[in-house]
């Protein structure tokens, strides 16, 4: 079998996280393997959402961890170690104003570059696997209308990419934070993600219960909650809010 850090191209699946649980399901995948599709049908989102992306322009890869390899982790540390290492890696390219989005959106100034989403494997209350979808938009310059606000690095950096070079510099970067969430521990990988937090000690407002609000982002907590002051300062958690952002002119 391959070792970790092993990365397949394919030409096109429904969506890299189904064909990362199949090959699970059927035995054929281990901690640190992952897959890059040019092409995706049926690309998957954060509730329920659909991730559309134009074939061969961007990164859409699935990358299949065992939890327990890295000794006792929360989900959510686990998801804010692979928001760092989207960040490091859209940074380097697209410059300081990128921004890691609660929970776990990847933005550039008030634009949304990328997204993950993790789906979890249990046997019995034993977290077995993880399975670390990211979509990251590099070449693609036209989006569906649908979409408010995205962005990719060829529209902030007027420069085209090697989709398939950055999907293996993302999955080393990946690799890189999961080995840093063990040796440094949670404490360590919460302070870099509220670090880079988008709209830290900002004003913003957000959808509650059908109602908007306004509050300051302060940071989020060890359990993965949005923490935020002002008239209705409170704790959230994740689902339970919408971020109204104006979509760029």
């Amino acid at each position: 079998m391959p070792a970790a850090g092993f990365l397949q191209i394919l030409e096109s699946v429904d969506s890299t996280n189904n064909y990362a649980m199949q090959q699970l399901h059927a035995g054929l995948a281990n901690h640190g393997m992952a897959w890059f599709s040019m092409s995706q049908t049926a690309g998957k989102g954060q509730r329920g959402k659909h991730w559309k992306t134009e074939p061969g322009k961007n990164i859409a890869m699935s990358l299949v961890l065992q939890p327990g390899r890295t000794g006792p982790i929360g989900q959510f540390h686990l998801s804010a170690a692979v928001a760092l290492a989207c960040f490091e890696f859209f940074s380097a390219h697209a410059g300081p104003e990128t921004k890691i989005k609660w929970p776990n959106d990847l933005y550039w100034r008030d634009r949304k570059a990328g997204g993950i989403l993790i789906e979890n494997v249990f046997h019995g209350k034993t977290w077995k696997w993880a399975v670390v979808g990211t979509g990251i938009n590099i070449n693609q310059t036209v989006f569906d209308a649908s979409l408010p606000n995205p962005v990719s690095l060829k529209q902030i950096t007027g420069k085209e990419f090697d989709a398939v070079a950055l999907a293996h510099e993302l999955c080393g970067l990946l690799m890189k934070h999961v080995s840093l969430l063990q040796e440094q521990g949670a404490a360590a990988v919460l302070e870099a993600y509220n670090r880079h937090l988008y709209k830290k000690d900002q004003p913003v407002m957000l959808v509650v219960n059908g109602e908007p609000i306004e509050v300051t982002i302060r940071g989020v907590s060890e359990e993965g909650k949005l923490i935020t002051s002002g008239t209705a300062g409170r704790e959230f958690d994740f689902g339970q809010v919408d971020w109204v952002i104006e979509s760029p002119r």
